[in-house]
């Protein structure tokens, strides 16, 4: 059939055989598969073709709020200050250098500036993301990586400052990670095995061409990474599970000699490690769960101490989840969550530990940048769900702020003219789910049609953000809501562990409850409700469809992650293994039973589904097209409604969609016209 033939008609899955009947669809680059993916496509733009003004308006209405030509925050590093500018028209920021001041400003001297590299040029109107943009420590050299597909294999690029000159390195199936030693003629790298999974770090030598294996991770569920310290003085191997992690370490100025474990791994023992000063004197910072699974931090002295050689330093605490940490010379910076909300505590050298100090209720924040390590200052990004995002300049001693740039939205807009709020919703065993929500100050007091996002998997916090997008929403009466479900980790890791495995139940029933608290409330109807996720989310998503259907007006599930139970039962797929931690691996009966009992393809019914529309990317080497493709065939066999359920898959992009910022915007449009579409605003 052609790809004409289905212009106004829904694509039929056909062809059918076996326990799966839709297993024909994972057929990659087959004929038939591309044709009904295309079919699909058409479908989707068919049935959408009567939004495509309010499309566009949509678009130019979106790109308008936003400075198309921008600078960012010059980053000061040696004599120089990196920064990168956008340009209207181009999708991608450039990035450039010039010269520092020699009075200590970072004022930028564009007459002495140099372009350092154009994403538009390499990418000719065709997918590209950067991976790692690594510049010497000489300042001699730029090392980059490139993806040009969409599936996160990266070619990996020299380029000589000062001659312009550009080597492409002859290595293939590299992750994207480019990490120098001192002498900044040594590159780290790591190579990809057929799961995707980084296992083995290559050491390559300018001049030469071949590389050195360095290490190998032969698990399965472990990741390997390099990246240099705070201190620049260290070069940190991290082996990592979602569980279980190790850390090897090597002195920057010797890159020839062998990488040294601090601490043998032992399963569940989940600690980093960073390098800097303490009183003066060298250390490792380890911050470590092996006091409680809220981590605390240690500190050690020597080249390569031993873990009984360890120091506390901060202890562990059931209240407060130590996520991170920021080290410079003078400070340590710590990023704590407590109450559902990221709090940055510094402690400075010699004197009084304080938190930082903000004016929202519910807010995102964390250390942007911490600029050289011999800093006075570091840079904090914060925003909330109705103030646009803020750089702000901590003076590490005093505690004094600074807002250094706010990201504008042009046209009018005021902050106060929409409500931000922090709500609670009881979850069917009596836990209190957070809920965050924006809606304008006039569509107060009366139910309005409201977006629900949510996501809830390996302990990601959906910290509210603000969005130059989403005032389309909110100018036409939308409200949006934010369900912090359990599985995420806005409440530490006891939230996150409530939410996998044996308990994942728990993300859904979390989410049903916000949603029904928005109802109760008063604040929404279930003919007015819209929900989303993406990827782990759109699991989320499907499986509360299946569970609750009539509670919802309409749902986007973008790349979802729907097809768990066949996905997670083949462990020749990219990252199956390393998931088992996450979900549990269904070659155990009890957790086959578990996830077939929520896994929203296993569990599609002959009921009434809300209006729908699905996202996936051809070349998603996360969650592959085929489970999206296969989720919306065996919807259209089986459901009894007559309600959109459109499929659009991006034939030449991966996990995170088209590249470039105004396709993302054309992308942000086609979903809020079908939004509107559904509930005839």
């Amino acid at each position: 059939m052609t790809e004409s033939a289905y212009a106004n008609s829904a694509p039929i899955a056909h062809k059918i055989q076996g326990p799966d009947p839709y297993s024909w669809l994972q057929n990659r680059d087959s004929k038939e598969v591309l044709d009904y993916l295309k079919a699909e496509n058409s479908f989707q733009e068919a049935q959408l073709a009567d939004q495509a003004q309010l499309r566009e308006t949509l678009f130019q209405e979106i790109k308008g709020r936003i400075r198309e030509t921008d600078l960012s925050l010059p980053s000061p590093w040696g004599p120089y200050l990196y920064y990168t500018r956008t340009i209207a028209g181009d999708e991608y920021a450039r990035h450039y250098r010039c010269p520092r001041p020699i009075d200590g400003s970072q004022q930028i001297d564009e007459s002495a500036e140099q372009l350092l590299l154009d994403p538009n040029a390499l990418a000719d109107g065709g997918f590209i993301s950067l991976g790692a943009f690594s510049i010497s420590p000489d300042h001699q050299r730029l090392a980059y990586s490139l993806d040009t597909s969409g599936e996160e294999t990266y070619q990996l690029f020299i380029k000589e400052l000062s001659s312009g000159a550009v080597t492409e390195l002859p290595f293939a199936d590299c992750d994207g990670s480019m990490t120098w030693a001192n002498d900044s003629q040594t590159l780290f790298f790591a190579e990809l095995d057929e799961t995707h999974r980084p296992h083995k770090l290559w050491r390559h030598t300018l001049g030469e061409t071949a590389a050195h294996e360095v290490f190998h991770e032969p698990d399965g569920r472990f990741f390997l990474h390099c990246y240099r310290s705070s201190s620049e003085r260290q070069l940190i191997l991290l082996l990592n599970s979602k569980t279980t992690s190790e850390s090897w370490v090597l002195d920057a100025d010797h890159p020839q000699q062998a990488f040294n474990c601090l601490a043998p791994r032992v399963e569940g023992h989940d600690y980093s490690v960073d390098h800097g000063l303490y009183e003066e004197q060298w250390a490792w910072f380890i911050r470590t769960n092996q006091d409680g699974i809220n981590f605390a931090l240690y500190y050690a002295l020597g080249d390569v101490p031993t873990r009984n050689e360890w120091q506390l330093l901060i202890a562990h605490n059931t209240g407060v989840m130590l996520e991170g940490l920021s080290l410079n010379a003078h400070a340590l910076c710590l990023s704590l969550r407590e109450g559902g909300l990221p709090i940055i505590e510094v402690r400075p050298q010699g004197l009084p530990a304080y938190r930082v100090q903000l004016p929202d209720a519910a807010y995102s924040l964390y250390v942007q940048d911490s600029l050289e390590f011999d800093s006075q200052h570091v840079r904090l990004r914060y925003e909330s769900l109705n103030r646009p995002a803020q750089v702000r300049q901590l003076t590490l001693a005093t505690g004094e702020q600074s807002v250094l740039k706010e990201t504008p939205v042009l046209g009018p807009f005021n902050a106060d003219d929409y409500v931000s709020q922090r709500l609670w919703a009881t979850a069917p065993d009596g836990t209190q789910v957070p809920i965050s929500l924006v809606v304008k100050r006039n569509a107060l007091g009366k139910p309005v049609p409201l977006y629900l996002y949510g996501y809830g998997a390996y302990g990601e916090s959906l910290d509210p953000w603000f969005s130059h997008a989403r005032l389309s929403l909110l100018e036409r009466g939308v409200a949006f809501a934010i369900a912090h479900v359990r599985g995420g980790g806005e409440l530490g890791e006891a939230w996150y562990r409530a939410g996998k495995q044996e308990n994942k139940h728990n993300t859904f029933s979390d989410f049903i409850a916000c949603a029904e608290h928005l109802i109760d409330k008063g604040l929404t109807r279930s003919d007015q409700l819209v929900i989303s996720g993406g990827s782990a989310g759109g699991l989320l998503i499907g499986a509360v469809l299946n569970q609750r259907p009539e509670l919802f007006k309409a749902a986007i599930a973008e790349v979802p992650f729907v097809d768990v139970l066949n996905t997670m039962l083949d462990p020749e797929l990219p990252l199956t293994v390393t998931e088992y931690d996450e979900w549990g691996n269904p070659q155990e009966p009890e957790v086959y039973a578990r996830i077939k009992a929520y896994a929203p393809y296993e569990n599609v019914t002959a009921q009434a589904y809300p209006a729908m529309l699905v996202i996936a990317g051809y070349n998603d080497s996360r969650v592959q097209y085929w489970e999206a493709a296969k989720w919306v065939a065996k919807l259209r066999a089986t459901k009894t409604d007559d309600n959109l359920l459109l499929l659009k898959t991006e034939l030449e992009a991966g996990h995170g969609g088209m590249s470039g910022r105004y396709q993302g915007l054309r992308d942000v449009a086609l979903e809020y016209a079908f939004v509107f579409k559904v509930l005839g605003i």
